[in-house]
């Protein structure tokens, strides 16, 4: 129950805590939504259709070297030929397939890394959660951004347009991996692509974005604003005739 309790309080503060001069947008603003919109004739295929795919573009190649002779030949002809039939029988043209992989992966390619322009210059408010990464050469300190908890250690990094690198004008640095913020600064559509630790080992940490960070809002913020506009407290500071505490001053 204090697990489910504390995971309604971080949502709640990274979706919608106290207002904020900035524009508060979503992380599915980030991305350039016409560069999602492209057929993928991969994604209706099952894992062995996709393996006998594989195997056929990989036994052509082999094939293709004269050296290959004798019972290796053969065998890779077999091999080739026994999935491609198992395609034919399912009605999958393997050959046409095949010549679409180079297309397809530019479409994915442009879709994970292409950002949407309007967000480009913008000074936005954003929560996720943040990773520590090494710091600039002038010092600068470092994290990325990142909409779930786990992304680069236990989980995949999210595309690059899912991942902000921001530059922090102060002193705060995360107290750890994937602590949950709000960040508020200008967006700046800049590819980066960083290599560095984090939990299981280095991790490629390509971004889309970098953001210039004016302001970081933590949990321990969210509290203090959440006690400062409770009602209750309030009423209490005035039936006890002292003056009203700031919130930042209640622990």
């Amino acid at each position: 129950m204090k697990q489910l309790l504390n995971l309604v309080v971080v949502v709640s503060f990274l979706q919608f805590g106290a207002p904020v001069a900035a524009e508060q947008i979503a992380w599915n603003e980030l991305v350039d939504k016409e560069a999602q919109l492209f057929e993928d004739p991969y994604l209706d295929l099952e894992y062995d259709q996709l393996d006998d795919l594989r195997t056929i573009a990989g036994e052509s190649a082999r094939l293709g070297n004269t050296e290959l002779v004798g019972e290796e030949r053969s065998a890779g002809l077999a091999k080739r030929d026994d999935a491609r039939a198992r395609l034919t029988a399912a009605d999958i043209d393997a050959e046409w397939l095949i010549s679409q992989r180079w297309v397809v992966a530019e479409r994915r390619k442009k879709a994970a890394t292409s950002v949407n322009p309007e967000i480009d210059g913008r000074t936005v408010t954003l929560g996720g959660f943040a990773i520590p990464a090494p710091p600039e050469a002038d010092g600068t300190r470092i994290v990325y951004l990142v909409p779930e908890r786990g992304m680069c250690s236990h989980m995949p990094p999210p595309n690059p347009n899912q991942m902000i690198r921001a530059r922090i004008s102060g002193e705060w640095s995360p107290s750890m991996v994937h602590q949950p913020v709000r960040l508020t600064g200008m967006l700046t559509a800049i590819e980066t692509n960083h290599m560095f630790k984090i939990v299981d080992g280095d991790v490629p940490m390509r971004a889309s974005f970098v953001m210039n960070v004016d302001t970081v809002e933590t949990m321990k913020d969210l509290r203090a604003q959440m006690r400062a506009s409770n009602p209750f407290t309030a009423h209490q500071n005035q039936r006890l005739g002292g003056p009203a505490r700031s919130a930042a001053t209640i622990q």
